[in-house]
């Protein structure tokens, strides 16, 4: 029996064709499509007016990301808050400010805080009596939060996360109304953008506001941090999109440089040998 196992062929799978000539064919058969933003988004709207769904559904973005650095080492999971340029939604978050400036505090309250105070605050959040969105703090009080590190972990108050800061109707604007995203699996990325009968170059503008966030997370002298795109609806399929013109210009000039840098260090070893 394990002669005749080892005797039995292996299935060999037909190299991928690049593009089927007729309406209906076998999709293993032929290389995934790829689209522009442009196209990808009136794709989805004629979808929803052939198949007759609800008109107002989210638009999402699944990000697949190249987390490898050199030497071994790699990105690490990150999230983060983006404010996008055309909001989707009327919900909003709910924010807690810490500080004990009894006129941040007034500021706080006016710019839609759901809770503002100092470190009274401490034991009620962590035995679960208030549970919030976020948390953005005041310098002067960071040293006195240092017990809720643990219970807050990555929503403790910090400069990178720009949840730390003097700047409090900016902080709470962006945490009251703007889009959290978070890597999963150390690899992946699933987040809505829009709503899709929103304009077009309005769901483009946000995807691009989201995408150019995330790549920031990773430095530009190295490869891209997107490695694949793919926008769809609630109710469509989902359309892989053609990276060009929607990663940050700013990586392809570093890398350009950073070649040509390569380039001239090579003549001069070259010339000083």
């Amino acid at each position: 029996k394990k002669e005749e196992t080892k005797k039995k062929p292996v299935t060999r799978r037909r190299p991928l064709m690049s593009k089927p000539v007729d309406d209906v064919y076998l999709t293993w058969y032929y290389e995934r499509p790829s689209y522009d933003v442009e196209e990808a988004v009136r794709m989805l709207k004629k979808f929803q007016e052939l198949d007759f769904t609800y008109p107002k559904q989210y638009v999402y973005i699944n990000v697949f990301l190249d987390m490898a650095l050199q030497n071994k080492k790699k990105v690490d999971p990150f999230a983060n808050t983006v404010l996008l340029p055309y909001r989707f939604t009327d919900e909003t978050n709910k924010v807690l400010v810490f500080t004990e400036d009894e006129q941040e505090a007034e500021i706080a309250r006016e710019n839609g805080a759901a809770i503002v105070g100092g470190v009274e605050l401490i034991k009620w959040i962590l035995e679960d009596e208030i549970q919030v969105d976020s948390y953005v703090a005041v310098p002067a009080i960071i040293p006195k939060l240092i017990p809720l590190r643990g219970k807050l972990k990555r929503k403790y108050p910090n400069t990178k996360r720009n949840s730390l800061g003097h700047d409090i109707p900016k902080m709470l604007q962006l945490f009251r109304e703007g889009l959290e995203y978070t890597v999963e699996e150390e690899r992946y990325i699933k987040t809505r953008i829009a709503r899709l009968d929103m304009p077009t170059e309005h769901i483009v503008a946000n995807l691009k506001t989201v995408i150019h966030d995330i790549c920031k997370f990773k430095p530009s002298t190295y490869s891209p941090l997107v490695r694949k795109l793919v926008i769809r609806s609630s109710t469509s399929e989902g359309l892989l999109l053609k990276l060009d013109g929607i990663l940050p210009q700013v990586e392809k000039v570093e890398e350009e440089k950073a070649t040509e840098d390569n380039e001239e260090k090579h003549v001069q070893d070259s010339v000083n040998t």
